[in-house]
């Protein structure tokens, strides 16, 4: 689903898990639990392993579960390239029922007849949400408006107006019926809102939807089966020596990007933000850099002939 960037002429090898990064860097993939924020969980992992740098890429909200990525150390560096990637979710739409923030989170506003909606017509209105189609964010939701969060001024009882967005969803599959709840997966792009995919099948059907429950089961690479909870970190004896064995390198975020070998006069460049020459370098290709020893030095980009370090790692000494 996704498109790979096309390869250069440098050299390219694949990383392994974890080596040569200073202590705790690395991406933990956790299982988020119901009713704790993103927020809650990066202040957990942050008291766990004493870093401070410490980011999650793709919020999850309070009720939801699943994979969670929390970037620690120089993985931070990469955050915004994995909040990029797709996501897969399971999600339980229970129809006939309306609400202001359309999930059970929220006020019911509306009931409606879902009496007369069988699994073939849940079925039939499912195509037309697949593809790239256009959404409006819920009003309780953390897109910024006139310099503010959407739930804070839905909270404060002000009018919220969300500007509709393009969204891309790959696949869109009822995978289980027991009226009035439909159980979805959806495979989509960054940036979409399953609450307001359930509030328009509803819609679309007549009778209103709300979000009943989500869990993601996928978030770029990562998938759940592969989540640690945050009772087994904090259950881990000696959660330094258990590091290279729970966490992830970040280069798995961006397996497929192309990689730079480079030598040595070229690392100590690297190292000191200078670009790297190479005529081969094409305007706009994002690349993962490494030194000759085989450790991650950065990300960088192709720029009329070189190669730009965006996002420099430092190394453990």
């Amino acid at each position: 689903m996704f498109e790979e960037h096309p390869a250069p002429t440098p050299t390219i090898e694949r990383r392994t898990p974890n080596a040569e990064l200073p202590a705790f860097s690395g991406i933990l993939v956790v299982d988020k639990p119901a009713g704790w924020t993103a927020h809650d969980v990066v202040a957990r992992v942050r008291r766990l392993t004493g870093e401070r740098r410490v980011g999650h890429a793709g919020t999850l909200d309070p009720a939801a579960t699943g994979v969670l990525p929390v970037c620690v150390g120089e993985a931070t560096k990469i955050v915004e390239y994995l909040s990029a990637h797709g996501k897969v979710y399971l999600a339980a739409v229970l129809l006939g029922t309306t609400t202001d923030t359309d999930d059970l989170d929220g006020w019911v506003i509306e009931e409606g007849n879902a009496l007369d909606i069988s699994l073939a017509i849940v079925r039939a209105a499912l195509p037309r949400f697949i593809g790239e189609i256009t959404q409006i964010p819920p009003a309780y939701s953390a897109i910024h408006i006139g310099g503010q969060r959407a739930y804070a001024l839905a909270r404060a009882g002000k009018a919220v107006t969300v500007p509709a967005r393009h969204v891309r969803i790959h696949r869109l599959a009822l995978v289980a019926w027991a009226a009035p709840l439909a159980w979805l997966v959806v495979d989509c792009g960054a940036g979409t809102y399953i609450r307001a995919l359930a509030r328009d099948l509803g819609q679309a059907l007549g009778c209103g939807a709300t979000l009943a429950r989500l869990i993601r089961l996928r978030s770029g690479p990562f998938r759940l089966c592969e989540a640690w909870s945050l009772d087994e970190l904090a259950a881990l004896p000696d959660l330094r020596a258990a590091w290279p064995r729970i966490a992830v390198h970040p280069d798995a975020a961006l397996a497929d990007w192309p990689a730079l070998l480079l030598d040595d006069p070229a690392a100590r460049d690297w190292a000191q933000g200078k670009a790297i020459p190479d005529s081969r370098a094409r305007d706009g290709t994002m690349i993962r850099a490494y030194d000759a020893t085989g450790a991650w030095r950065g990300i960088g980009v192709g720029t009329e002939g070189t190669w730009r370090p965006k996002k420099v790692v430092r190394t453990a000494d």
